[in-house]
């Protein structure tokens, strides 16, 4: 993902907030358990790709000290008004800002996914891994190999309200590649209609190598099919672990 044009831009990220909050809503009772020591110490929470703040809502509504990242400024921006109890809330771009050090990183929406290549998301797992304290946790979803074999066939997917619309096409060029083209159709004031059109490049993970790859960095993690009791989509994957204590 580079800095000069993120995704997530001003209409996707609207309608994002809108109408797709329910992963995080999904998602946010398993989290709050598996981060439940951090909020008791009192630790802080790095939030990555913390989009329009929906998952950052539960974690500051149950206590938690958070810090919420993204690249995206229209994402920050609705994050700031939805979730002004934050300690900060301010962009960072992965796999070259440097993070700041946490008692637990957490991130919802297949993130790190949306790096350029595989060599990147290895440098942004290494770089999650050394910015948690000795004893952190860290708590992340990521999208397998086996996401795009799952949506090779997939039909493109509407939705539509009276103020805004989206359609998503999916193609898997490659085993490790998914794009989604996405269209969005917002109402203005005066009662017309804006189109926006994003591309999104998914990099997919052969996840099965992530625990190796993060114990060569002190951080002992397993890859699963949830945080908790929720159904994730199939090919989406949990990675949950503890840093080593040094």
């Amino acid at each position: 993902m580079t800095a000069h044009e993120p995704y997530y831009r001003g209409d996707l990220a609207l309608v994002h907030d809108l109408g797709f909050g329910f992963h995080a809503d999904r998602c946010a009772p398993g989290i709050l358990a598996l981060l439940e020591p951090v909020r008791q110490r009192r630790g802080l929470v790095l939030e990555l790709g913390c989009g329009t703040g929906l998952l950052t809502r539960h974690l500051v509504d149950a206590g938690h000290r958070v810090l919420a990242t993204d690249a995206s400024p229209a994402m920050l921006a609705r994050a700031r008004q939805a979730v002004p109890g934050a300690e900060e809330i301010r962009q960072l771009v992965l796999p070259d800002d440097p993070l700041p050090r946490a008692d637990a990183i957490v991130s919802v929406g297949h993130v790190l996914n949306y790096l350029d290549d595989l060599a990147a998301v290895r440098r942004a797992l290494a770089a999650v891994a050394g910015a948690l304290e000795p004893g952190g946790v860290l708590v992340i979803d990521l999208c397998d190999l086996s996401y795009g074999e799952a949506r090779r066939d997939s039909p493109e997917v509407a939705r539509v309200t009276d103020d805004w619309a989206v359609i998503s096409r999916m193609s898997i060029p490659q085993p490790d590649r998914c794009v989604r083209q996405i269209t969005t159709f917002v109402r203005s004031p005066d009662g017309c209609w804006r189109r926006d059109d994003e591309r999104h490049d998914n990099v997919l993970v052969d996840t099965a190598q992530v625990p190796a790859l993060l114990a060569d960095h002190g951080l002992e993690v397993v890859v699963g099919t949830a945080f908790g009791s929720e159904e994730l989509p199939v090919g989406l994957v949990t990675v949950v672990g503890v840093a080593h204590i040094r």
